[in-house]
């Protein structure tokens, strides 16, 4: 009886893998106070986000360091306002990302697709922007978005 209750569990914990990551998980990865609503707009199409918003430098230093997991609708908005040309990097980040360079008016200028895990080389802006936007790595291709996309948040309203 007691091996095949221990088959079972290892059966239960098998499936619970295979399915992904559970709501409690999910949530752990992304704190839920504090999400904002960000939507970007794309060959007519809006698709909606929750978002962490990093309006501190040292929010902004940490960012999305030793996350193993974010869900695909989250994301983290960097405010940096004021515009000006940034550079990200990727130093103990353990997820793929695309980020999403964005002017203040809310269009996307650039997007650095599928960044590389725990690198330190600096991705730049390649113009000054007001806000970059992390997403997981392969969405934006996913979506179709691209830049000259309009990204609509609080933040692109001032």
């Amino acid at each position: 009886m007691r091996a095949a209750l221990s088959f079972i569990t290892a059966c239960l914990a098998w499936v619970a893998l295979a399915a992904g990551p559970s709501p409690a998980l999910a949530q752990a990865a992304a704190p839920a106070a504090g999400l904002e609503q960000l939507v970007i707009v794309s060959g007519g199409t809006r698709h909606v986000f929750q978002v962490e918003v990093m309006r501190t430098p040292d929010q902004r230093a940490k960012g999305l360091m030793y996350r193993n997991y974010m869900p695909e609708d989250r994301g983290m908005l960097f405010d940096f306002a004021r515009t000006e040309p940034v550079a990200m990097w990727m130093q103990n980040t353990y997820i793929p990302l695309d980020m999403l360079f964005i002017r203040a008016n809310g269009t996307i200028s650039r997007i650095a697709e599928r960044t590389e895990p725990m690198s330190t080389r600096t991705i730049p802006s390649g113009e000054p922007v007001l806000s970059v936007l992390e997403i997981n790595g392969g969405v934006a291709e996913k979506l179709g978005i691209k830049p000259g996309d309009k990204v609509e948040h609080v933040l692109f309203k001032r």
